[in-house]
């Protein structure tokens, strides 16, 4: 179980430490931070880079000279790769960079980054911050007060804040966004993460009011009822065919006595 030291909102430490969640526990896996990273920058390629080849070069249709007899190299266009103003031999195309990742290797590169960062004491916990405005000023001091005035923050808070985002979105060296919402890149990009203290105790808390709900939906005690209604129509259906059994033998003998009048 790792620890970070923790911070009030206005920047003053603690004298006791923040003991981290139970998925702190320090691991990191470099291979997968790389294939979350890799993953990352391709998917942030635009792919619109192109060249003309050969075949979209206006021009070239006639043949510069004739075959034989010149004494120079046969050539049949003036628009081949190795002319001046000829096309591009294996130039890039718009093509499509997107690779994929499994859904819990990011969660383990995720995992992992954070585990770094708490593991090299960079990762700072603090109380939750309360802006009533959008203020620049205010956000660059607390940095400040925290020793990370001159280093690029990472501060992940317990929502949406709007305040704090506005704070530091013309800061170079500063990202906000959600806890829930960080990759692996996010946190590599930073040198110090800030972390609200509801961002780390709200999933816990989150998962043990959801956790005695699920035994209640049960489908035990409807089976019962179910099986009743079943033997009820089970039992219904006999009586039913022997009611419409009799029914037709009367319709069929009222006929026949009409025919014993009229033959008579």
């Amino acid at each position: 179980m790792l620890e970070a030291p923790l911070f009030s909102s206005a920047g003053a430490r603690a004298t006791a430490a923040f003991a981290l969640p139970e998925y702190f526990d320090g691991d990191v896996n470099e291979p997968v931070l790389h294939q979350a990273v890799t993953t990352y920058l391709n998917n942030q390629r635009q792919g619109t880079a192109a060249v003309k080849s050969r075949s979209f070069v206006s021009g070239g249709n006639q043949k510069p000279w004739k075959q034989k007899g010149t004494g120079r190299a046969r050539q049949g266009t003036t628009r081949a790769p190795h002319w001046r103003g000829g096309g591009v031999a294996f130039g890039p195309i718009p093509r499509d960079y997107r690779t994929g990742i499994p859904t819990k290797v990011r969660q383990l590169a995720r995992r992992s980054a954070l585990n770094a960062r708490a593991r090299e004491g960079s990762l700072l916990v603090i109380e939750d911050l309360t802006f009533a405005a959008p203020k620049t000023g205010q956000l660059v001091a607390l940095f400040e007060k925290l020793g990370a005035g001159d280093r690029k923050v990472l501060l992940l808070t317990g929502g949406i804040k709007r305040n704090v985002y506005l704070s530091a979105r013309n800061l170079p060296a500063a990202q906000v966004m959600p806890y829930g919402d960080v990759t692996a890149y996010d946190v590599l990009w930073s040198d110090v993460v800030v972390v609200e203290r509801s961002a780390l105790g709200g999933g816990e808390a989150v998962a043990g009011t959801e956790a005695p709900a699920k035994p209640k939906r049960t489908v035990k005690a409807k089976a019962p009822k179910a099986a009743k209604s079943t033997a009820a129509r089970a039992e219904a259906k006999p009586v039913a065919k022997r009611s419409a059994a009799k029914t037709p033998g009367k319709a069929a003998g009222k006929p026949a006595a009409k025919k014993k009048k009229e033959t008579e």
